[in-house]
C-alpha cells in the first residue's frame, strides 16, 4: 500500500456475544489485516466498558501474536499513568521477547475510565502530571539506561520496544515532538484539534534515537462494504451503538431506544465524534482515505473498522485494503 494502513481494533463486546466471542474476533481480524497488507493492529486500554474486552491490553496482544506470524501488534495504547513505567517496560519487554520486532507500544495519559474507575484501579488523581516523566523513566528501562539506579525490567532492558505518543490536543503533539516520539492522533473519535496538533507537532519536532523526522499516524474511520446500501445500514448500527455506550446510563438498549436517543440530541455529539468517518463501497472508502491523509498530514492511517457484525468487520478490513493499494504514492 503507498498510504500504510493499520488497524484499530477496539475489542467490540457485541449484542449477545461474550468476551470470549471478541476476542475470538480479534484473532480473526488480525489475520485477515496480516493476509491483506495491514502494518500493524493496535488495541486500547479501557476500563469498565462492557462492550469493549481491551482492558488487558498486553494479555491480548500476547494472545493475538500467538496466532499471527508478522503483522507488528501494539498497544494504541496503554493509559501510562493506570501503571508504574516499571510494570509496562516489563510487559511489552516480555511480548518483544516472544514476538521480536513486531511489538509497539503507544502512551496515552488519559484514564480510560470514570471516576469510580480510577479508584478501583488504585490511580493517584495527580498521576497524569507526571505523564512525561514517567514516558522517560518507561523509555529508559526499555532501551537499558534506567533512570533509577540498580533497577532494570526484566525481560525489557535493551528491547528497544519503540514508544509512539498517543493524543488528542496541543499536550501530546508538543511532547511527542521534544521526545522525538511518533505521534498518533485519535481523530477517529475526537477531531477537533487535528490539523494544528499535527502542524505543532512538525513544526517542533526535535530527532532522537528512535526516529530522525515526525511520523504522524491518523485515526479514522471506515464502513466499507460491496453496495452502499450495506455501508449505511452498517454506519446507521454503528450510531446507534455508539449513542447507548454514551447515554444509555449503562443499560441495554434496543435499537429504538438507540435512535430515540441519537434523535433526541445525542446524534450531534455521536455525529461529531464521527466526523472522520469512510462510508460506503471500496472506491468511495479509497475517496475518503486519500482526502483524510492529505487533510491530516498523515503518514500513516490506523482504521477503526466500525462494522457492527464479524463477518462486515472483516469484510471491510479486506475491501479497504485491496482499494487502497490502487493509490499511487
Amino acid at each position: 500500500m503507498s498510504i500504510p494502513l493499520s488497524v484499530l481494533d477496539l475489542a467490540p463486546i457485541s449484542r449477545g456475544q461474550t468476551p470470549a466471542d471478541s476476542i475470538a474476533a480479534s484473532v480473526a481480524l488480525a489475520q485477515r489485516a496480516e493476509r491483506s497488507g495491514y502494518r500493524r493492529v493496535w488495541y486500547a486500554e479501557h476500563h469498565n466498558m462492557p462492550t469493549i474486552a481491551s482492558s488487558a491490553t498486553s494479555v491480548l496482544i500476547a494472545h493475538v501474536g500467538a496466532h499471527t506470524s508478522s503483522i507488528r501488534l501494539g498497544a494504541g495504547g496503554v493509559m501510562l499513568p493506570n501503571h508504574s513505567p516499571l510494570t509496562i517496560a516489563e510487559q511489552f519487554g516480555t511480548l518483544d521477547a516472544m514476538y521480536p520486532g513486531r511489538i509497539d507500544l503507544g502512551l496515552g495519559r488519559a484514564p480510560g475510565s470514570d471516576q469510580n474507575t480510577m479508584y478501583a484501579l488504585r490511580r493517584d488523581p495527580r498521576s497524569a502530571d507526571r505523564f512525561p516523566q514517567d514516558v522517560l523513566e518507561l523509555q529508559g528501562y526499555l532501551t537499558g539506561e534506567s533512570q533509577v539506579p540498580g533497577v532494570d525490567a526484566i525481560p525489557g532492558k535493551g528491547s528497544d520496544v519503540p514508544l509512539y505518543v498517543l493524543g488528542s490536543s496541543m499536550f501530546g503533539a508538543t511532547l511527542a515532538a521534544a521526545l522525538g516520539l511518533p505521534y498518533a492522533f485519535a481523530s477517529h473519535f475526537a477531531p477537533s484539534m487535528l490539523q494544528p496538533a499535527v502542524e505543532a507537532y512538525r513544526r517542533e519536532f526535535q530527532p532522537s534515537a528512535q526516529l530522525d523526522r515526525p511520523y504522524v499516524i491518523a485515526g479514522v474511520n471506515a464502513v466499507a462494504a460491496d453496495s452502499r446500501a450495506a455501508a449505511e445500514e452498517a454506519f446507521a448500527a454503528a450510531r446507534r451503538r455508539l449513542a447507548a455506550g454514551l447515554f444509555g446510563r449503562g443499560k441495554a438498549l434496543t435499537d429504538d431506544e438507540a435512535q430515540l436517543l441519537l434523535d433526541g440530541g445525542a446524534g450531534v455529539h455521536v455525529d461529531t465524534m464521527l466526523t472522520h468517518t469512510a462510508v460506503g463501497t471500496p472506491a468511495e472508502v479509497r475517496e475518503h482515505l486519500t482526502g483524510f491523509a492529505r487533510e491530516a498530514d498523515a503518514d500513516e492511517l490506523i482504521v477503526a473498522h466500525q462494522f457492527p457484525g464479524v463477518e462486515g468487520r472483516l469484510r471491510s478490513v479486506e475491501l479497504t485494503a485491496e482499494a487502497m493499494a490502487t493509490v499511487a504514492a
